[in-house]
């Protein structure tokens, strides 16, 4: 059985504000002549998408950990725990591709991601059902992310 579910506009706003921190390395470590010059798949989105999808995709992040957070259950400490995990990967991707200009490391670094949004959605749905299903965009995305940075280093190995 879950447990009670407390509402506060505070903690909405602290769990989205925590969810928007990896986006400070998108901000820090953007495309540059590097990524313009470097070979890419035909399907490679404009850059103009991904600051938009990332906004949304933040935004339901944090919805989610705030459900999650708020939810007196015995899952909750491990849920958040996976959350902290993914979100930390999350930060460190863009400064591996984008800053070292490493997109081996990157693609080690999405794998890992990927796998830890997995567990996120596990143990969020657990708590919190809907929770894990906000989640699921964000694995959809960071699925496509992969595939990119997968063909990105296949294409200038």
């Amino acid at each position: 059985m879950q447990g009670r579910s407390r509402f506060s506009l505070v903690h909405l706003l602290f769990w989205l504000a925590i969810s928007y921190a990896p986006g400070v390395t998108g901000v820090a470590f953007q495309p540059d002549g590097w990524y313009r010059r470097i070979a890419k798949p035909s399907w490679t989105p404009p850059d103009a998408l991904f600051a938009p999808v990332w906004l949304t995709l933040y935004f339901l992040i944090g919805l989610a950990a705030y459900r999650v957070a708020r939810r007196d259950a015995p899952a909750t400490p491990i849920a958040l725990t996976w959350f902290f995990g993914q979100l930390l990967l999350n930060a460190l991707w863009t400064p591996l591709f984008f800053g070292l200009h490493r997109p081996d490391l990157a693609l080690a670094c999405i794998a890992l991601l990927w796998l830890t949004i997995v567990g996120t959605i596990r143990s969020f749905a657990r708590v919190d059902g809907p929770a894990g299903a906000l989640l699921v965009p964000y694995l959809l995305w960071v699925s496509f992310a992969s595939a990119l940075n997968a063909a990105i280093w296949w294409l200038n190995r």
